[in-house]
């Protein structure tokens, strides 16, 4: 019996209607982003990044300028410190009040989720820019600013990790008639305490890079020396402040592996409750946030004097009521679509260039720019970008490329590694070459991780591409910068909430399509 010719691939309609549904959604946001590859080749443009990044060499290396320098370094890494310890002391209540663990019954707590949406929706920059208009230019602001935004950030994965452990030690001690704080602190706590520290400490590492970049609006550290370089156009102190600056992550990031290394290995002795193995881990941490607080030399009963409430409050008040007139909402829905277009573009760019630098043979070359360009704040790469390619959403398109693609390349080879190998070992047995194998049997395996890693990053870029325009690159950063530069507060509060509201949306839009894939 001769056999059917093959019928058409059924799945080829939908397709096709997905390919043209994106097309349509993705041409123009490119268009809003002023996507132009051939600006990076325009003789004008090329002179002027050439000679700024010909003035990167040699660095300085003048013993005045070191002395800056050591000190905006130790200022850095007080600032992320300390911000870390304001962000734990209030993550700790609100995670209890949001969190369902150790409850009787689940109960919503819309008020306190609402305040977490507040606190980690709105940018640790825009926090920043608000708290330098309030309490003045210096270290105070960087570290309110990362502990509200750190707060809201560390209250909901706490929430989540407590949530997700093993209910029965404390259901038990409810049972027995202890209360819930008790209930969640001794039968919680000890099983998630391993969870619960390894990520405060990679959110501590995290820190010390946005330290750097909120002090591009005044806010003290390595950013703010880093700031006044670019300005005046000298290349070789940037150059020096930046190679301290990769050295500081480099540092950051080998310390944050070893300390979470030291929490997977077996303990020599009987921990305590909090996972900690003997009380000098919580002496050294004590005293490091102490010595944070000193070298900052912040005085913290003046930051939440009645006064400084009230001037608080007066500035909060200011805000209100918001400009709504017609014509700054249409200002500020183009910078909202435009904010947008930034992000998905540059969020696309970094997948290609992320997953290019995942597959590149010369591992430890590919490793190497993996880490520079994620070490590099996306504020400083936008303030490079602006000089290749001019002001505008391009030159921040490109910037969340170059740092997100480092993010991803090191997330996509991690994949990529744990993708199961049996298929494409099948398909090379059958005859196929290297590239059909990895195509049709290593990638699908591992498609859905990548995605799921893209759209996350996709969430962060969100909030990153929001404050880029303090740089020149376009969308509500730009117009909150100038409207906040100006006093007018008023309409600063429509872009603060477009903001919050975008930022939201993205976090919805991309839960769903992780949820559908899932």
């Amino acid at each position: 019996m001769p056999l059917k010719p093959a019928r058409r691939d059924p799945a080829s309609r939908a397709r096709l209607a997905h390919a043209l549904l994106a097309l349509c959604i993705l041409w123009p946001l490119f268009e809003a982003a002023q996507v132009r590859p051939g600006a990076l080749f325009e003789s004008g443009n090329l002179t002027v990044i050439g000679n700024f990044l010909g003035a990167f060499l040699p660095p300085a290396t003048g013993s005045e300028f070191l002395g800056y320098l050591g000190q905006a370094t130790l200022q850095t890494l007080a600032i992320a410190t300390a911000g870390m310890a304001l962000a734990v002391v209030l993550a700790l209540p609100l995670a209890y009040l949001v969190s369902a663990a150790g409850r009787d019954r689940p109960t919503l707590s819309p008020l306190t989720r609402g305040v977490l949406t507040v606190l980690r929706g709105i940018p640790e920059l825009v926090w920043a820019l608000v708290f330098v208009r309030v309490f003045g230019l210096g270290p105070a602001a960087g570290v309110l600013a990362l502990g509200l935004t750190y707060g809201g950030m560390l209250a909901k994965v706490y929430a989540e990790i407590l949530e997700s452990t093993d209910p029965a030690p404390a259901r038990a001690l409810r049972h027995s008639g202890a209360r819930r704080p008790l209930a969640i602190l001794y039968g919680l706590v000890p099983q998630a305490a391993k969870e619960l520290v390894s990520y405060t400490v990679y959110r501590w590492e995290c820190a010390i890079r946005a330290s750097v970049v909120m002090g591009f609006v005044g806010a003290g550290g390595l950013g703010q020396l880093m700031d006044q370089s670019m300005k005046m156009l000298n290349g070789g102190e940037a150059a020096s402040i930046l190679l301290t600056f990769l050295l500081l992550v480099f540092a950051a990031d080998a310390l944050s592996t070893v300390l979470r290394r030291a929490l997977d290995a077996a303990p020599r002795a009987r921990p305590s409750p909090w996972g900690w193995r003997s009380g000098a881990g919580a002496a050294a941490l004590v005293l490091a946030v102490w010595a944070s607080f000193q070298q900052l030399d912040m005085d913290l009963g003046a930051l939440f004097s009645r006064e400084s409430a009230s001037s608080m409050g007066q500035f909060v008040a200011s805000f209100f009521p918001m400009d709504l007139s017609a014509d700054w909402l249409r200002r500020v829905a183009i910078g909202t679509w435009e904010t947008l277009a930034i992000s998905v573009v540059g969020t696309l760019l970094a997948a290609v260039l992320g997953l290019l630098l995942a597959l590149a043979p010369l591992r430890p070359v590919s490793h190497f720019l993996l880490n520079l360009l994620r070490s590099v704040p996306e504020l400083v790469w936008a303030t490079i970008t602006a000089l290749a390619v001019g002001l505008g959403p391009f030159a921040g398109a490109l910037a969340l490329a170059l740092h997100t693609g480092g993010v991803l390349g090191r997330l996509y080879a991690q994949a990529l590694e744990n993708a199961p190998r049996a298929p494409a070992a099948a398909l090379v047995l059958s005859g196929a070459g290297k590239r059909p194998a990895f195509l049709f049997g290593t990638l699908p395996g591992a498609g859905p991780q990548l995605i799921a890693y893209t759209l996350y990053r996709w969430e962060m870029n969100i909030r990153m591409a929001a404050i880029l325009g303090f740089v020149g690159a376009g969308g509500l950063g730009q117009l909150l910068y100038f409207e906040l530069s100006l006093f007018h507060y008023a309409q600063a509060a429509t872009v603060i909430v477009a903001m919050l509201l975008l930022s939201m949306a993205v976090d919805q839009i991309s839960a769903r399509l992780r949820r559908r894939m899932g």
